[in-house]
């Protein structure tokens, strides 16, 4: 008989497509087109207002995404457990999620630095201008990294999701149990 986490799995899945999407928009949509404003502050405020409406979205995905997937290992536990893919695949998941949190979470500090700075202007959203502080001109060299390494990170995750599926599957996941076991005596 099997069970179903319908509601567990929407939270991880949802969660994590929401923060994926979100991370890769704002890097080529927002920040994209912010850039083209015409007034070198504008640039930095635009870009700077659209973030800020979007982190109360960004926490709810984030959350969903933890509770679901805190929800999925408890949910299976048994084949994390019995299974040596599935737990490593889950080892690796926690870690990049949790490397994943934290360059969000200082991406986010870095764009506060750029709200605040937002007066000096800058050639786009991640470039600083000539007149920028060393400080902003340090949170925008940051950012660019970071605007790309969150959605990658994110994208990981995803795939490691999807492979963690296949592994799921009743008749492929009791053969490579059984694989696995044969090879380790």
């Amino acid at each position: 008989m099997s069970e179903r986490n319908t509601v567990i799995r929407s939270l991880h899945d949802l969660g994590l497509a929401a923060w994926f999407g979100g991370t890769l928009m704002g890097a080529v949509g927002l920040n994209g087109a912010t850039a083209k404003a015409k007034n070198p502050q504008e640039r930095l405020e635009l870009s700077s207002l659209g973030w800020a409406k979007w982190t109360p979205v960004q926490g709810a995905a984030l959350v969903a995404h933890a509770i679901g997937g805190a929800g999925l290992i408890f949910a299976n536990k048994g084949r994390v457990l019995a299974q040596p893919d599935t737990r490593t695949n889950t080892i690796v998941k926690l870690v990049l999620t949790g490397v994943a949190i934290g360059t969000t979470v200082y991406s986010g500090i870095q764009g506060v630095k750029i709200a605040d700075r937002a007066n000096e202007g800058g050639t786009g959203v991640t470039e600083p201008g000539a007149g920028a502080s060393e400080s902003l001109a340090s949170a925008q060299k940051q950012q660019k990294v970071l605007q790309w390494l969150n959605p990658a990170l994110t994208g990981i995750l995803i795939v490691l999701a999807a492979q963690q599926g296949e592994q799921q599957r009743p008749i492929a996941g009791l053969l490579q149990s059984k694989i696995n076991a044969i090879r380790n005596h």
